[in-house]
Order: structure tokens, then C-alpha cells, then sequence
């Protein structure tokens, strides 16, 4: 297996640094993630996020987490490498992507791509959503991939592009959000209040190549589903 460093791996010249972090959850085909590995700048994994790091023939800067689900021989691979390990207890406050979390801020990254953070397990799932909240207030730019839906937690403004038809839902992960708009999709609401007990704004559909959602106060989670 070839393993590429990120330094080596990525070459943007670009004023931003893009962290890529490896969750333990779903992936589905993994070669559907090379474009969107090849837009960061270091790689992170959050404990068994590893084993797909591995896989995909990737060096991350940093293991993180209390160990209990990366394989056996991929972690044996990683430290013959001299990957650094980051390890907790397993009777720690946070989550295991938290904690990688908190390695990237330190990393003095401005945006966040986050894979394998969807679809196993509601808690998890929902856990990954909320641990952007924060983030995004320090204005760092949050998002996670999957082959099927990308979503980005926002307070600001956001251009969707996609295709006709493409699937786009909003929720608010504040309590409300305020100056709620849309532009480019079948229901166009404007200068609406979003309640977080009122989710009104799903399935909603691009009729064009692109989509504009407004917002003047708030934290949104906008799902982009790929038609």
C-alpha cells in the first residue's frame, strides 16, 4: 500500500487550511471521497476513523481518541509509521470526533470537512451536527460529506450548486433563526423566522444550478441532497 502525507498529498497554495476528519461511521464507496480528500491540508481521524484513512491509502497527522475501534493492524501500521496518537480514557466528557475537534482548532485550521460523521447511529449523528455550532460562531466553516448529501452548518449566507431537482433541506440548530430566505427553489419563503420546534423548511427542490439561503441571525444545517 502507498500512504500519501498531506503535505505531499495536497498541493493548494491556497490562504485557508482544510482540515479532512475521519469519523467510524459509513462510507460506502470510499473512492467516491478523493476529490474532497484532495481540498484539505491535514488529515485527522478520530479513532476507528482511521481504519477508512487506511484504506484509502492516506497519512493523517494525528490519531485521536480512547483506541477502541481502530483495527489491530492499522494502528500497528500507524505507529511503525510515527503517526502521533492522541489518546483518552475511555470514561471521558467528550466524543471521540470532539476531541478531534478541538486537534484541529489547534491545528489553526479555517474549515472543516468532515466524512463518516452521518447515518450510523441517531446520536452520533446528531452529536456531529452540534459539535459545528460552536465552530461556526468562531467562524470556522463546518460541513459534512457523503456521497449522497453534503451537509453545511451555517450563520451565514450560502450558494447551493447542484442540478435541477437536487433535494435541499434546512433546519435550524439554534432555537430560531431569523430573515429565513430562499432563492433558486420551488418555495421561495423570505424574511421568515425559523423555529428549531417547527422544521418546515425540509425537501425543498433546486429548479436551477443554483440556490441562494438567507439568513440574518441564527445557525442553520442545510442538507444538499445530490439528484
Amino acid at each position: 500500500m502507498v500512504l500519501y502525507k498531506c503535505k505531499d498529498f495536497y498541493s493548494t497554495g491556497e490562504l485557508n487550511m482544510r482540515c479532512i476528519i475521519f469519523a467510524n461511521g459509513e462510507y460506502g464507496d470510499i473512492l467516491a471521497y478523493r476529490k474532497v480528500i484532495q481540498e484539505g491540508n491535514v488529515i485527522l481521524c478520530a479513532d476507528g476513523g482511521a481504519n477508512y484513512a487506511y484504506e484509502m491509502g492516506l497519512m493523517p497527522a494525528y490519531i485521536i481518541g480512547d483506541l477502541d475501534s481502530i483495527r489491530p493492524e492499522v494502528k500497528e501500521f500507524y505507529e511503525t509509521c510515527q503517526v502521533e496518537f492522541k489518546k483518552y480514557s475511555s470514561h471521558k466528557d467528550f466524543t471521540d470526533m470532539q476531541l478531534a475537534l478541538d486537534t484541529a482548532l489547534e491545528q489553526g485550521v479555517d474549515e472543516i470537512i468532515m466524512l463518516g460523521t452521518l447515518g450510523k447511529g441517531l446520536d452520533h449523528t446528531l452529536a456531529n451536527l452540534y459539535s459545528g455550532i460552536d465552530l461556526v460562531r468562531e467562524g470556522i466553516k463546518v460541513s459534512h460529506y457523503t456521497p449522497e448529501c453534503w451537509v453545511h452548518i451555517t450563520n451565514q449566507d450560502i450558494v447551493i450548486e447542484g442540478s435541477p431537482g437536487d433535494i435541499v433541506s434546512v433546519i435550524t440548530l439554534t432555537d430560531e433563526t431569523l430573515g429565513f430566505s430562499e432563492i433558486g427553489f420551488e418555495y421561495t419563503p423570505a424574511d421568515a423566522r425559523m423555529e428549531k420546534s417547527k422544521p418546515y423548511a425540509v425537501s425543498n427542490v433546486l429548479t436551477g444550478q443554483q440556490g441562494i439561503i438567507g439568513m440574518e441571525s441564527g445557525i442553520l444545517a442545510v442538507f444538499h441532497y445530490f439528484k
